[in-house]
């Protein structure tokens, strides 16, 4: 009986021991999740208190704690939403693994920031609402609390739906929305707002139209050519070439545009001599890269490995001396409001306000930028180092082509516009290219010839090997479910961004 009794007191003890494990277990699961909060909330709290350090004693040292703890949050969300789709072709497409990406970006987002960032950025983003329309200083100071509050909100949001946004358009909405609740409708320069609006349209149709061009040229020129690897000597140092030359400009005319004031022929210069540099240096590469190499598709993506790894780093360097601007820029104009009691036109950034939308930006992507990364990058259509590489030459052109023409453009839809294009020329190009159709008659022939099965690569085939015309036709190489989040996502960030920071503004208004 006493036998009995200690063998149910050790069952016992055991289960109970075993559901202490699943305990522990779950504990440290749920704890693994709550790590990158935590260390965005002390992030916060560090940015109010370097700001406490630098403004103790000055007057409104609350509102510059508070307005440093929201644009680190700003940063934040900055460097979690807008930051992955410099990164995003390159992981998509193999060139790069998430975490080395993660840290490339970063390590260039911060240079990019604090080298390029600039000194003076304008108080009312765009020039959306006059300065003078403004009553006093502390609304104005209320006024970019809120836009700063409500577009962190927004971008956090939209990062948690899986949506990639521009920030740009989000801080634009909140100054819109604040600067009406504030001075009425008739402050808003609606010209602006118009140009602004048409972005939504033009970039991501141009970056995609660029994209599908550039690929459609690759398939062309070296996919769908009987001797890849000897087309591929020619033609990809070609396309190098143009990528280096558009990204010597690209860095010139917007992340070192506040360094350097370059004229249209120093430009000109700088581009051809790019040019040429980058077509010599890929000529060697590539003829090194493509000895011993086989008459195959996978070949060729060696051959584009080392441009979409150099392109991710140059994209993140000019995303960060141009967006930290969005982060830093109200909190710089609040700061100096508040010391000054004044409201400027255009102020200077103390060194430790852009200390902050760097580091901010940076701890951002490492801590919440993968999960965006994977979604750009892997899930709307699936990306090799050719099609990724048309993204991020799209993404440079895109911008040059715009600026050059008057026209305002968004990064982020540019790259994920490219992403589109990218993938619907894939559709379009599986069942309605005479050229593409011609090559696998004749490999098929060929194999046949020889006693074989055809074996046609992925790349020639894109999922379509041996299926029916109708069924080739009725495939589809992008997920449409992430293209209606995302386009929704952009068409609703100025308004919902504008609402949720006039309310912030009436808010603030009533409790300052």
């Amino acid at each position: 009986m006493a036998r009995s009794s200690a063998k149910a007191r050790k069952e016992t003890l055991d289960k109970d021991l075993d559901k202490f494990v699943s305990v522990e277990e779950a504990a440290g699961v749920l704890s693994r999740g709550l790590v990158a909060p935590g260390l965005a909330l002390l992030f916060i709290a560090f940015a109010g208190v370097v700001a406490s350090v630098v403004a103790s004693g000055e007057p409104g040292i609350f509102i510059i704690v508070a307005a440093a703890a929201i644009g680190g949050y700003m940063a934040l969300t900055i460097g979690a939403n807008d930051v992955t789709n410099n990164v995003s072709a390159a992981v998509g497409a193999k060139a790069l693994t998430i975490g080395s990406a993660l840290v490339i970006a970063a390590i260039f987002e911060t240079a990019g920031a604090l080298i390029a960032g600039g000194d003076v950025v304008a108080t009312i983003s765009k020039g959306i609402v006059s300065p003078d329309a403004i009553a006093t200083p502390d609304d104005f100071v209320w006024l970019m609390m809120a836009a700063l509050l409500s577009s962190a909100l927004w971008v956090h949001l939209a990062t948690w739906i899986g949506a990639p946004v521009s920030t740009t358009h989000s801080i634009v909405g909140g100054v819109l929305g604040a600067g009406v609740a504030s001075a009425g409708l008739s402050a808003v320069d609606w010209t602006v707002m118009g140009g602004i609006a048409a972005s939504w349209i033009v970039s991501p149709l141009a970056g995609g139209v660029i994209a599908a061009f550039f690929l459609y040229l690759i398939k062309s020129l070296v996919i769908y050519r009987d001797d890849k690897i000897d087309a591929a000597r020619v033609w990809v140092p070609v396309f190098v070439a143009i990528m280096g030359g558009a990204f010597a400009t690209y860095l010139c005319t917007k992340g070192l545009s506040r360094v350097m004031h370059l004229s249209a022929g120093w430009l000109l210069i700088i581009a051809v001599a790019s040019t040429a540099i980058s077509w010599a240096l890929s000529h060697r590469l590539v003829a090194w890269q493509s000895r011993g190499l086989d008459n195959r598709n996978q070949s060729l993506r060696k051959l584009f490995r080392v441009p979409l790894v150099i392109s991710a780093a140059l994209l993140s360097f000019a995303h960060g001396a141009n967006d930290v601007a969005n982060a830093v820029g109200p909190l710089a104009a609040i700061v100096s409001t508040a010391r000054t009691g004044s409201v400027e036109a255009a102020v200077g950034i103390p060194l430790w306000v852009m200390f902050i939308g760097g580091a901010g930006i940076s701890i951002g992507l490492l801590l919440f930028g993968p999960r965006l990364v994977q979604m750009v990058g892997e899930q709307i259509t699936k990306l090799n180092p050719m099609r990724g590489f048309c993204v991020a030459l799209s993404a440079a052109l895109t911008v040059l082509v715009a600026s050059g023409l008057g026209l305002p453009v968004s990064s982020t839809h540019i790259a994920v516009g490219a992403v589109f294009g990218v993938g619907f020329f894939r559709e379009w190009y599986t069942t309605r290219s005479p050229r593409r159709r011609a090559y696998l008659a004749r490999k098929a022939e060929r194999s046949r010839a020889a006693g074989g099965v055809p074996a046609l690569a992925e790349d020639e085939t894109d999922g379509a090997q041996e299926l029916p015309v109708a069924e080739i036709a009725r495939r589809r190489l992008v997920r449409r479910a992430h293209v209606t989040t995302i386009v929704t996502a952009w068409l609703t960030t100025v308004p919902l961004a504008a609402v949720l920071a006039a309310l912030i503004y009436l808010a603030l208004r009533l409790i300052g």
